[in-house]
C-alpha cells in the first residue's frame, strides 16, 4: 500500500513560475512580550478615509445648551478649535456607528470580586448597589432618579 502511495507522488515538485512579487511586510521592532515598540496604526489615518461632518452654528450652540456651558463667541479662534475638535469626536461615533456587528456576542457580564473581602462580606457589596438612588435624598432638586443642576447662566 505504501509503495502505491509513493509511485503517486512526485519525485520532483515542479516550481510554478509567477509574474508578481510577494510584497514583504515591513519588520516591526517589539518588545520581549510581542508588543510593538511603535505604534502600528492611528485613529487620526483610520478616520481620514470617513467624511468629515459639518456641525452648524445652531447645533454647536444646543450641544452646548444640553451640557450647561455657555459656548464661546462665534468666529473666535477658541470657537473654531472647540468646533473642529467636536466634528472629529462626531466622525469617531459614526465610524463606530458604521462597524458590522452582525452575529457578534455581547460579552459576558461576571460579578465584581474585589481581592481580600471574604465570600460573607459579598453581600456587602450587593446592598450597596442602590448606594446613588440613597444620595438622591441629599440632593437639593431632583427629577425623576436624576440630579437637577442649575446652569450658571440664564436662558
Amino acid at each position: 500500500m505504501l509503495t502505491s502511495f509513493l509511485r503517486r507522488v512526485p519525485r520532483r515538485i515542479p516550481t510554478i513560475p509567477h509574474s508578481r512579487t510577494l510584497k514583504s511586510t515591513p519588520k516591526i521592532n517589539s518588545d520581549s512580550f510581542g508588543l510593538p515598540t511603535k505604534p502600528i496604526w492611528s485613529v487620526n489615518e483610520l478616520l481620514s478615509s470617513y467624511p468629515k461632518p459639518e456641525l452648524s452654528a445652531s447645533t454647536f450652540k444646543r450641544l452646548h445648551e444640553l451640557s450647561a456651558l455657555i459656548p464661546p463667541e462665534e468666529g473666535t479662534p477658541e470657537y473654531e478649535k472647540l468646533k473642529r475638535e467636536l466634528e472629529e469626536l462626531v466622525r469617531l461615533v459614526e465610524a463606530v456607528k458604521l462597524v458590522d456587528t452582525q452575529g457578534v456576542q455581547p460579552a459576558e457580564l461576571r460579578p465584581i470580586f474585589v481581592e481580600g473581602v471574604e465570600e460573607g462580606e459579598k453581600e456587602d457589596f450587593e446592598e450597596d448597589k442602590d448606594a446613588g438612588r440613597t444620595l438622591l435624598k441629599h440632593a437639593s432638586r431632583t427629577n425623576d432618579d436624576f440630579y437637577v443642576v442649575e446652569a450658571d447662566r440664564k436662558r
